[in-house]
């Protein structure tokens, strides 16, 4: 009964967030696209909670964030609670890349669903996000989302 969800989910996977293209330096690489999306949405987060929130090994994260911090894209700032750990943060360049990306990829989804109806566009968004949230319940690792 799950055999054609799991196939459209993994052709779904292939489709959603490509990689940065040689030549195209300006794209973030999806994982720099969802730590700095996670970012924004919860603020400063260590490299421990980031390993938590994405179920990754911390020295994963690290790489990564090593990578963003180079970049200029994220920042080390001390803990707002004031606790010992550093934390990463979005800077203004993240902040506008992942803008730019956001923009890149919404495109690319109107242009997708441009003969869908609006209805079929708001019921797909639902069954998505519902199927993500279960997920993330089952998982015990909610994802922060904005408000309606």
């Amino acid at each position: 009964m799950t055999e054609g969800l799991e196939r459209e989910l993994s052709l779904l996977a292939r489709h959603i967030m490509p990689g940065k293209r040689s030549g195209d330096a300006e794209r973030l690489d999806r994982s720099a696209y969802l730590l700095l999306q996670r970012l924004e949405d919860q603020g400063p987060m260590s490299i421990g909670e980031l390993a938590e929130a994405f179920d990754l090994d911390p020295s994963t994260v690290n790489r990564q964030t090593a990578a963003m911090l180079r970049q200029g894209i994220a920042s080390r700032v001390p803990d707002p609670a004031g606790g010992i750990a550093r934390k990463l943060e979005i800077t203004d360049e993240g902040a506008r890349r992942l803008r730019d990306d956001r923009r890149y990829r919404r495109e690319g989804i109107r242009e997708i669903v441009k003969d869908w109806t609006p209805d079929e566009i708001d019921r797909f968004e639902h069954d998505l996000r519902r199927f993500n949230q279960y997920i993330e319940n089952v998982e015990q690792r909610p994802w922060p989302r904005p408000g309606p």
